[in-house]
């Protein structure tokens, strides 16, 4: 394997052609550090929870000026956005690459992500209807409008650090809220360049609009997690939107809900997939890989579970089997590689903690182990095959790494019981070409997750949908659908242009 060299001069190049000067990484206390060869590349300033205040209050004095700019104009600026983001795909997408580890395909995928749903949220801004409903007093309209909420606050994950902040941010905008962006300190350098795209494109909204771009508009807070604490606890941001553990949604959930601000949590997934005896198994083996191995097993949707049906679980695994003892480890970086590192130490640690609870729970075991690529500080492993004779132990848990679990079933309900049998309730799919199968999994009385798919892996992929699950995954969407009203207070009105003054339900009250 080719020893993952230095990069640090990537990173600085990549920066320069991304607008973003080199002298963030002197000077903080934030390391910007690639998972690729564990280097550091530098520190990046970080705001202490005493700075959030002032920066809350710039944010809501801009949405103050923002609501009352047309919708349509607004979507104007995100539609902007997108320009800047497609000049800039190339090294926005190596950037995510060297600072997350994701293979450049990936890296690419998720800036086209941005410009998707940039895209998505332009035609939304014309697309922001209310209704106008039935009324049983003559004389009366009675309607619902939708207006802009206020500060919108977005904690983000290293796992997409560019992706979830522009479902949110776009929409939101849209919508005629401000953003305050709070990103992983894993993924500083990525933030950086995104809100330098977003000033390139709040500069030529405001020099070609007699609305201007209101300061604050858009604001990045870098820090730790006291910062983001403070974002969740400030009065004047109307919603959070936070991605990360089912830990962090219990601790952020409730300080939201005590002084009754919204909340978008896209938490844990303890993804499965059943594969029926009708499946297609080639279809399958090709699914399953990309769902388990990519991103190195550290996507919110990542496939973690699989359950498969006793007729067709030998031929499938072996088929598997071979799949993982062959595919290409290491730097993210080269073409042909697949599965690039882990984030950290502690999610190599955390992977080997859950591989031995497997083993003393009586599971087989293939792969698992780490790849040496020339760097002590870089973690990259072979993905895990394990098989196991019940869903029990750390199959139950979510292990932010590339394992996949193997159960066998004997009939559907079964397997959809197991499917179903876990805390977390993200995302889903199962292979067959049984239609009654494939129905039943997608009916009330199949998967109980956010997303449920059918031939394919569980990912939630088009932002055209709404993303998110039920259970411990928080309840939130973003993205696609209907997504845009959770961004929006809803106002019922009732007007009266008649002469008269009818009580609804029949009721009377005459003063004389």
């Amino acid at each position: 394997m080719t020893t993952v060299g230095e990069t640090r001069d990537d990173i600085l190049a990549v920066l320069d052609r991304l607008g973003v000067d080199a002298s963030v990484l002197s000077g903080g206390d934030i390391g910007a550090r690639s998972p690729i060869d564990g280097a550091e590349a530098g520190r990046v300033k970080a705001l202490s929870a005493a700075d959030v205040d002032a920066l809350v209050r710039q944010a809501h004095a801009a949405h103050l000026e923002w609501r009352a700019v047309p919708a349509p104009r607004r979507g104007e600026l995100v539609r902007l956005l997108g320009e800047e983001l497609r000049a800039v795909r190339t090294d926005l997408g190596r950037l995510v690459t060297l600072e997350a580890g994701k293979i450049l395909s990936e890296g690419l995928g998720e800036v086209q992500e941005m410009i998707d749903i940039c895209d998505f949220a332009v035609g939304l801004s014309r697309q922001l209807y209310g209704l106008t409903i039935a009324t049983e007093r003559p004389g009366h309209r009675l309607m619902e409008t939708w207006h802009p909420l206020g500060v919108c606050g977005v904690i983000s994950a290293f796992n997409f650090p560019v992706a979830v902040w522009s479902w949110n941010a776009a929409l939101a905008l849209v919508c005629g809220n401000s953003v305050i962006w709070k990103p992983s300190e894993k993924t500083p350098l990525t933030a950086i360049a995104v809100q330098a795209a977003f000033d390139r494109a709040a500069a030529r909204f405001g020099a070609n609009s007699p609305h201007g771009t209101p300061a604050g508009l858009s604001i990045l807070a870098q820090g730790h997690a006291d910062v983001g604490q403070a974002l969740v606890d400030h009065p004047l941001v109307a919603l959070v939107s936070a991605t990360g553990s089912t830990r962090m949604g219990r601790a952020v959930a409730p300080r939201l809900a005590a002084r009754f601000a919204r909340a978008i949590l896209e938490l844990g997934g303890n993804n499965a997939a059943i594969v029926a005896p009708s499946a297609d198994l080639e279809l399958a083996v090709r699914g399953i890989a990309f769902a388990a191995m990519g991103t190195a097993g550290q996507r919110c949707t990542t496939l973690r579970r699989l359950i498969v049906h006793e007729a067709v679980a030998d031929r499938l695994l072996d088929r598997l089997a071979s799949a993982y003892r062959s595919v290409k480890i290491g730097d993210p970086r080269e073409a042909g590689t697949l599965v690039g590192p882990l984030i950290d130490k502690a999610s190599y640690e955390a992977m080997q903690k859950a591989l031995a609870a497997a083993k003393d729970a009586g599971g087989t075991v293939i792969g698992g182990e780490r790849v040496d690529v020339g760097s002590p500080d870089a973690y990259y492993v072979r993905p895990a095959l394990v098989t196991l004779l019940d869903q029990a132990g750390p199959m139950l848990e979510e292990t932010f790494a590339p394992i996949l679990y193997v159960v066998r079933y004997r009939d559907l309900d079964q397997a959809i019981a197991l499917q179903n049998g876990v805390a977390q309730g993200l995302a889903s799919s199962i292979f067959t070409t049984d239609m009654r199968e494939a129905e039943t999994f997608i009916s009330p009385a199949g998967s109980d997750c956010g997303i449920a798919n059918v031939n394919l892996g569980p990912s939630g992929a088009e932002i055209g949908g709404a993303f998110g699950g039920e259970k411990e995954t928080g309840g939130g969407r973003e993205a696609g659908s209907d997504s845009w009203k959770a961004y929006m207070r809803r106002a019922t009105n009732t007007i009266n242009y008649s002469t008269a003054l009818p009580l609804a339900q029949g009721v009377k009250f005459d003063i004389g």
